[in-house]
């Protein structure tokens, strides 16, 4: 009499970066906020240099066109947005990884340093790119488009 072949499944075991075994073909889910992270600060890091790159080339073609001035000042508007886009997509990453996986006082202490300077980096940029407060530039421009409007009705 013959008998039909047993059937067992096997799955391999695998070893991480961290030396912990997991299942192939078994998704933790720290591998995958640990990918989000990644993608995260890929895309900061990356918004950092393209954004960058970008500036420089417009500083090189507005200083080609002699707005030696204009250039200036747009290289550093420029790098100012490049520099807050690229911080607060990094800063996902940062609070992805402590909520989600590093849930340590000390990581929530750093995080909470991290977005300190982040504030900081970004309040001295908005100062410095616009010339006024950013809870005063509503008001600044209310003014500037009140004086447009009696010049136009004056000419």
């Amino acid at each position: 009499m013959a008998t039909a072949p047993v059937r067992t499944e096997r799955r391999s075991r695998v070893c991480d970066d961290a030396g912990e075994t997991f299942e192939e073909g078994r998704v933790e889910f720290e591998q995958v906020i640990d990918t989000a992270v990644r993608l995260f600060e890929i895309v900061g890091v990356g918004i950092l240099v393209i954004g960058g790159l970008a500036s420089l080339i417009a500083y090189a073609r507005d200083l080609s066109r002699g707005q030696r001035r204009t250039a200036y000042v747009a290289l550093r508007h420029n790098f100012g947005r490049t520099i807050l886009l690229g911080l607060e997509v990094l800063i996902v990453a940062d609070i992805i990884l402590t909520v989600a996986i590093d849930q340590t006082l000390e990581s929530a202490a750093a995080l909470g340093l991290i977005v300190l300077v982040r504030t900081f980096l970004s309040f001295s940029l908005e100062i410095e790119m616009d010339g006024v407060l950013p809870w005063r530039r509503r008001a600044t421009e209310s003014t500037q488009d009140d004086r447009a409007r009696t010049t136009d009705t004056r000419a």
